[in-house]
């Protein structure tokens, strides 16, 4: 279906590009929610407790949409049956069955 060096090309791609965008990403959500949640929780005046309910919501936003993206990337490699290349990169979905 593809030759080799498209998947080659895709498989790199993945590795160097997509991967650590992935990992930077899902870091960011997980920052801003967790900023969020203290602002929540230390704040005593409650036009501060809605900023922390606001980050919160983009926090989860945001992870939603990575996992979301993830998927649709897992989807694409195995429509056109192009293997998946480890990477040295932390996988947020490695974690996630890890510890189901």
């Amino acid at each position: 279906m593809l030759s080799d060096k498209v998947i080659t090309l895709i498989q790199n791609m993945n590795r160097v590009i997509i991967a650590p965008l992935e990992g930077l990403m899902f870091l960011l959500a997980t920052t801003i929610f967790i900023w969020g949640l203290v602002e929540f929780i230390w704040k005593a005046d409650v036009a501060d407790k809605e900023q922390g309910k606001k980050h919160m919501i983009w926090g989860i936003v945001g992870l939603f949409i990575m996992v979301s993206v993830v998927a649709i990337i897992n989807i694409f490699l195995n429509t056109f049956s192009i293997p998946e290349v480890q990477t040295q990169y932390l996988n947020i979905l490695n974690i996630v069955n890890f510890l189901a």
